[in-house]
């Protein structure tokens, strides 16, 4: 047996690689709010729960307590009634799976069921598409806003059609879709419409108390049937915990499940987990009852501002643009005919102790760097700037990133659908993987042979990227 201290001397050197998760330096992946003590609380709260088996809430009632208070303050916050009703999930995919299971589900007199997505909406909803095989139908959004088009929504819903998504705010861009037309138009074919408001649903009603426009999204909406919420972002409670809203217990009940016919006990589900921890909802429960309503108006309040700064800052750096003007608290900037790699500046940027996100070109949206910002930012926007501007000048220093026609050749001539293990080992060589090199630390060159791949073809190579990061040493 090794001692305790010895055992937590190594996970503090393994956690040593990791991004920071605090001090506003990453800026995708986390959620800080800055404020001292929160984690504290929130690991003591989850310490006293972790044993407790939310698998049965007969038999551990504390957890069903802590989780309609839960259901119920988001509810508050996005427009619920009386009769909402909602489930804690173990994050934001989980409730958008469950959200399409629940309408799937409803409308068993559908063959073949369908869901009408804006082109923006997150990847979640395609993987929900793969496991419960509901057929998506993907709608452009525009090509300058990035929002949903209601008419083409609209246009796409047909007798198959049993869930409308729209976003607030899409992830990819930051924006908000146009809930109440969409939503209209799927109230008047009788198909519920979900709102994926993971990231905006706990942070944008308080936008809006700060005098922000914020256009409703939530139950207000008339047609909205459901609305997914994450507490891990914006509400700053510990992964993972998120709420999915449903307008009446009838729309809720399709993600249910039970199980009789066996002979050990009764399998009750509300989730598409069993057995789950108690101590997320504990330290979720206990992070909300601490900083309550006026505590999370002050960290809107410090992250609209950071938002503002940023996005000001971003403009003034010659050779960046915003993508679109932010609803919420994310920004998408690009570098347009700069004569510069975005990759590059995101590599720049990470050797100067910052982690921006990069994300690919799709329809009219070109490579562009994804920033998450948090209320930890407020404070930091001048250093985080400077950088950038550095960053910037650095990659313009550096000149475009190539890719070897050769190499563009090899990757053209793949096949997602026959990608041998030889060619993935021989592509893996090629961009300076191979012979178990692992990550490197600058990603702009393998970002850019990734960027010449279609979307089937890159799903595929990141599949084989994943197995090989996931092998026993």
């Amino acid at each position: 047996m090794k001692p305790a201290r010895e055992v937590l001397a190594r996970l503090r050197e393994l956690r040593a690689a990791d991004l920071p998760t605090h001090g506003g330096r990453t800026l995708a992946y986390v959620y800080d709010s800055g404020l001292s003590g929160v984690d504290e609380l929130a690991a003591q709260a989850h310490a006293l729960a972790a044993a407790a088996n939310g698998l049965d809430p007969t038999a551990f009632p504390s957890l069903r307590r802590l989780e309609n208070d839960l259901v119920a303050a988001t509810a508050r916050l996005v427009g619920g009634t009386p009769s909402t009703v909602g489930a804690v999930t173990s994050g934001g995919t989980e409730s958008c799976l469950l959200a399409v299971l629940a309408a799937r589900e409803g409308r068993p007199d559908v063959a073949a069921p369908s869901m009408v997505l804006p082109s923006t909406a997150h990847a979640a909803f395609h993987k929900a598409a793969h496991l419960f095989r509901v057929r998506p139908v993907v709608v452009p959004v525009d090509p300058v806003t990035f929002r949903a088009d209601p008419d083409a929504m609209a246009a796409a819903i047909d007798d198959t059609t049993v869930l409308v998504v729209a976003s607030a705010p899409s992830y990819a861009h930051g924006v908000i879709d146009p809930v109440a037309p969409i939503a209209a138009a799927a109230a008047a074919r009788g198909v519920r419409m979900h709102v994926d408001a993971c990231i905006g649903g706990w942070i944008l009603p308080y936008f809006r108390r700060l005098g922000r426009p914020v256009p409703e999204f939530g139950f207000a909406v008339e047609g909205v049937t459901s609305v997914s919420v994450d507490l891990h972002k914006y509400a700053y409670v510990p992964k993972g915990v998120s709420v999915l809203l449903h307008a009446d217990a009838d729309l809720r009940r399709g993600h249910f499940f039970a199980s009789a016919d066996w002979p050990g006990y009764t399998m009750l589900n509300s989730t598409v987990q069993s057995t789950r921890s108690g101590g997320p909802l504990a330290a979720a429960w206990a992070v909300l009852e601490h900083l309550g309503d006026d505590g999370y108006l002050e960290l809107a309040r410090q992250t609209l501002a950071a938002v503002t700064t940023l996005a000001e800052g971003i403009r003034s750096v010659d050779g960046l643009r915003l993508l679109a003007e932010p609803d919420s608290t994310l920004i998408a900037l690009t570098a347009g005919d700069a004569g510069f790699d975005l990759f590059t500046v995101a590599d720049e940027m990470r050797a100067r102790g910052w982690y921006v996100q990069p994300q690919f070109a799709h329809e009219s949206s070109p490579v562009n760097l994804h920033l998450t910002v948090t209320a930890a930012n407020r404070g930091g926007e001048a250093g985080f700037l400077a950088d950038l501007a550095a960053s910037v000048a650095a990659a313009r220093d550096a000149g475009p990133v190539t890719v070897d026609e050769n190499v563009a050749a090899f990757v053209a001539a793949l096949d997602p659908d026959t990608l041998t293990g030889e060619q993935f080992e021989g592509l893996l060589t090629a961009a300076g993987l191979g012979g178990g090199a692992g990550v490197p630390d600058r990603m702009a060159g393998i970002n850019a042979l990734l960027g010449t791949a279609h979307p089937a073809l890159r799903e595929r190579l990141l599949r084989e990227f994943l197995g090989m990061l996931y092998r026993p040493d």
